[in-house]
């Protein structure tokens, strides 16, 4: 504080700057998860290398919600899966840094990931007919992840299953415990994912596309129990979705990737109110109004995207989005935008921002 307090007075830094690098520094000491210049990339079997995350960077902090949001392809669940080392044979973490709660991910041992996967980050898997077993009852699934985390006896074993299926079935324990995953309806099934993701006790749940194959209503329910989660537990959570809808009614920040980019990060209320990007706004413009309830707004034509979604084996010199976007410049043929800060805590990589960033 006394070093901050010479810089203002001495003419080093202006007072206004001063706020700024705090408000940084602040997010950083309070930060769960730390990602850093995050490159992926796939290597087909005839050798080729694909690039699916191209300097990736985000901060989480805890019991924060961030959504992230994208068309099929622009690596959201690369990203899911490389937080937790989970990448397929061909996947390669060729450059980038990521921190959980001060423990640097990338160098963690195979035993020390077997404490973080499922005890301290926990996943759920987007299609709970194929993640959960056929033939095993419900509370079972749950009780295999408790016994590979904590030496249970069997009467806490019990105890503790019926708990946690307590938290996301508060009325049917019983009857969920004893069903097989055919018994029960999808969103039932996605709960019981659900159970088996906050089972030890984590600090951060990532769901990947939680709610892709539910129905609208079953939808919301699974985004409150998620919400609930969120405000008894204190669970950061990261959600990945491809609806801009949910993140309205969920996320504290949205994190928008296209072609294994950030476009667009931001708070949520921001983002979605006032998207800046391109993509983003095109994004939004390609689904019914969030907020608008207005009868008339629905019968209005949905604006498509126009063009295909990026190739990733055959990177753009200039900006991802070019070929599609329709504020495109010359200089976006040939340059890639960097992330540029136009407020606290929300930036856009594109050049129609260029000279209004507020980064010190």
């Amino acid at each position: 504080m006394y070093q901050n307090v010479c810089l203002v007075r001495v003419g080093i830094l202006p007072q206004h700057e001063l706020e700024v690098s705090k408000a940084i520094l602040a997010r950083r000491m309070t930060s769960i998860l730390e990602v850093r210049d995050l490159h992926v990339s796939y290597k087909s079997r005839a050798g080729a290398s694909t690039e699916v995350l191209r300097g990736v960077s985000f901060d989480l902090r805890p019991g924060e919600i961030l959504g992230v949001l994208g068309e099929s392809g622009s690596g959201k669940t690369t990203l899911a899966a490389s937080l937790l080392r989970l990448l397929p044979w061909n996947g390669k973490i060729a450059k980038g840094a990521i921190r959980f709660e001060g423990k640097d991910i990338l160098q963690a041992s195979p035993k020390e990931l077997q404490g973080i996967r499922g005890k301290r980050i926990s996943l759920i898997f987007q299609e709970p007919s194929v993640a959960l077993h056929p033939t095993m009852r419900a509370g079972e699934q749950v009780r295999q992840v408790l016994a590979a985390h904590e030496p249970w006896g069997k009467n806490a074993m019990r105890e503790r299953t019926r708990q946690v299926l307590s938290t996301v079935f508060p009325e049917e324990v019983e009857r969920i415990s004893e069903s097989y995953p055919h018994e029960l309806s999808g969103g039932q099934r996605q709960r019981v994912l659900i159970a088996q993701a906050i089972a030890c006790g984590p600090s951060l749940v990532i769901a990947d596309e939680p709610t892709a194959s539910l129905d609208p209503t079953t939808q919301m329910e699974i985004i409150e129990v998620l919400r609930t989660l969120r405000e008894k537990r204190g669970l950061a959570i990261i959600l990945i979705t491809h609806n801009p809808a949910l993140l309205a009614r969920l996320a504290d920040r949205v994190l928008v990737l296209y072609g294994g980019s950030i476009v667009e990060l931001g708070p949520a209320a921001t983002v979605i109110a006032s998207p800046r990007h391109p993509y983003t706004k095109a994004l939004f413009g390609s689904i019914p109004a969030i907020f608008e309830g207005n009868v008339s707004n629905r019968k209005k034509k949905l604006a498509a995207i126009p063009g295909d979604s990026l190739s990733l084996s055959l990177p753009p010199e200039g900006c991802p989005f070019e070929p599609r976007c329709p504020e495109r410049m010359q200089k976006c043929r040939k340059h890639e935008p960097q992330l540029m800060e136009l407020g606290e805590d929300h930036a856009v990589s594109c050049f129609l921002f260029e000279g209004q960033s507020n980064q010190p």
